[in-house]
């Protein structure tokens, strides 16, 4: 499981972001450079439409490959009553021939993202990364080089933690107090 808080900020305001996240963190930034691929289940693969999303991780010296498949939200009276999205999520390491095996099983691309960006993680209370991100698109398939910002003023920041059915309560608490230093 983990506990994910999204949302956006004017690009104008990213570099004051970064400098109260370096404080209150107290760690260095680390680049993001992600190459996102989201694959759909093709009919020969059941009446239930599945996806996932296979990231390759530019920004290391070895690019390496993530599959991730993220679940529904959690439901019911209890999800109700928190102001943090808390989703299963699996996650695995695969080699660089991944995506020619889901293309063999019947996965198709969907569409593809380059994320370019920082990310800050650290604890404090929970596991928390702050990830600020440019969303952007290719506009040949796998052309990173050609990426071109989906949109140019505004940058995507998401705020995760992994957790437990038997922690998420004191996650969900850890995050929303370090997203109240966000707040505008």
């Amino acid at each position: 499981m983990e506990c994910v808080v999204q949302g956006i900020i004017e690009t104008q305001h990213v570099e004051a972001l970064e400098v109260l996240l370096q404080g209150l963190s107290g760690v260095p930034k680390e680049r993001v450079r992600v190459h996102e691929l989201c694959l759909k289940s093709g009919p020969s693969l059941g009446v239930v439409p599945s996806e996932v999303r296979l990231l390759c991780d530019l920004a290391q010296s070895t690019p390496s490959w993530t599959i991730r498949h993220v679940g529904g939200s959690m439901r019911g009276a209890g999800a109700e009553q928190i102001s943090v999205l808390v989703r299963a999520i699996v996650e695995s390491k695969a080699s660089n021939n991944v995506l020619r095996y889901f293309y063999g099983i019947g996965y198709k691309l969907d569409h593809e993202l380059l994320k370019i960006g920082f990310a800050f993680r650290f604890h404090r209370g929970a596991q928390i990364t702050v990830t600020v991100t440019s969303v952007n698109k290719l506009p040949k398939l796998h052309a990173t080089e050609e990426a071109v910002p989906i949109t140019p003023a505004i940058q995507l920041v998401e705020i995760t933690a992994p957790a437990a059915a038997d922690n998420y309560n004191d996650v969900v608490s850890a995050v929303t107090a370090f997203c109240e230093y966000l707040a505008p």
